[in-house]
């Protein structure tokens, strides 16, 4: 069976490293599998290229400059018909757009898009009619999560039959999760083993609430003067939440890290992970945490609660409430093995609810269930 992956690139974040860890296991399992890149060549993926390409999985890199750009529909439609797999997969917005185009155009006899996040503009009622127009030529919507399922459902208009709900998957990190790998960490940062380090991890925009974790650290830093903020990320927020800490007195305890490939690696500095996002299609930083064995804060909103259970593998808290996502930090922070009891949980739900495994077993079934019907 052939399968062609299709979706916009632009680093390695949440939806492009998800994308690696599945092509690699469908690959493991004997599948053709082969993707297309659609590359700004204004802003070359180098590294995205360079690591799908360490996986010997054969990638296509199909230029788009802008939103509209007919040249892109017609390579690959060049593509498909020279290549002619089984099943065309497409992820994010501008591959569903031209992927689910140019695979009915070339006589592909299945095509499957996969949502990764409830994004705001989805909810544009003149994208909604365009939308929907484009979702007819997918045969199924993959989705991540149950509470973008119902966003699907809801927002878009897709019929429940045609959803398929597959959440992430993600390995444990294979190195040691022990003190000697905590304290390499930290000494990287510049963190002394008496601070105590909260950490955001993620895109420097407003759907992340970064801007309410740093009024909340304002009043822990008041509680606890060891405690030091990471920021891990960057997006076209940075500027604006460096102002903020600036203004809040956290300049000197706050570490805003810009981009950084493969950021996980940072997370055994920290003491916690915090996500206090406004929505989430999923969420990965919080299996990244799990694989860490480190506690998790969360907002309670759109698919956290799936992930995290609330006092058995973190903590949840209304979303962009700057007073309980202060109280739950302190929490953690005062009781050091309340805080490793979680992680140590978090871990284990990893292992048993999200593995990789899992997740390509359950996409295979699909693809076969979709192949043996035509």
């Amino acid at each position: 069976m052939r399968i062609l992956h299709v979706s916009k690139v632009t680093g390695i974040a949440g939806s492009e490293g998800h994308l690696l860890r599945l092509l690699r296991g469908l690959a493991a399992n004997e599948l053709d599998v082969q993707l297309a890149i659609l590359e700004d060549p204004r802003y070359p993926v180098d590294s995205f290229f360079a690591a799908i390409q360490n996986s010997n999985i054969l990638t296509y890199r199909i230029p788009i400059q802008f939103h509209v750009d007919l040249r892109t529909l017609s390579q690959l439609k060049s593509l498909f018909q020279h290549t002619r797999p089984d099943i065309i997969h497409t992820h994010l917005f501008h591959a569903d757009l031209y992927g689910l185009i140019a695979a009915r155009q070339a006589g592909i006899r299945v095509a499957i898009s996969t949502r990764h996040n409830n994004d705001k503009f989805r909810r544009n009622p003149i994208f909604k009619i365009a939308n929907r127009r484009i979702m007819r030529l997918a045969d199924k919507v993959v989705v991540i999560s149950n509470a973008l399922c119902s966003f699907v459902a809801e927002v878009e208009g897709i019929h429940a039959d045609k959803i398929v709900t597959i959440p992430y998957g993600l390995e444990p990190p294979p190195e040691n999760r022990g003190e000697a790998v905590r304290e390499s960490s930290r000494a990287d940062l510049g963190y002394s083993s008496e601070e105590e380090v909260i950490g955001i991890f993620g895109r420097l925009i407003e759907q992340k609430g970064v801007d309410v974790l740093l009024n909340a650290f304002e009043a822990i830093y008041r509680q606890h003067p060891q405690a030091r903020l990471l920021i891990v990320g960057d997006g076209p927020d940075r500027k604006a939440l460096e102002r903020q800490a600036n203004q809040l007195g956290l300049e000197k305890v706050t570490h805003f890290t810009g981009w950084i490939d493969q950021a996980q690696r940072l997370m055994p500095a920290c003491d916690m992970i915090v996500v206090p996002s406004r929505w989430e299609g999923f969420g990965l930083v919080t299996l990244e945490a799990m694989g860490w064995e480190l506690p998790i804060i969360a907002s309670r909103t759109s698919s956290l609660p799936e992930i995290i259970r609330d006092r058995e593998t973190g903590l949840l808290v209304p979303s962009e409430n700057v007073e309980a996502l202060a109280s739950a930090i302190s929490l953690l922070l005062q009781n050091p093995e309340y805080a490793k009891k979680l992680g140590q949980s978090g871990y284990e739900r990893l292992i048993t609810d999200f593995s990789v495994d899992r997740m390509v077993c359950a996409t295979l079934d699909l693809y076969q269930k979709l192949v043996e019907r035509d």
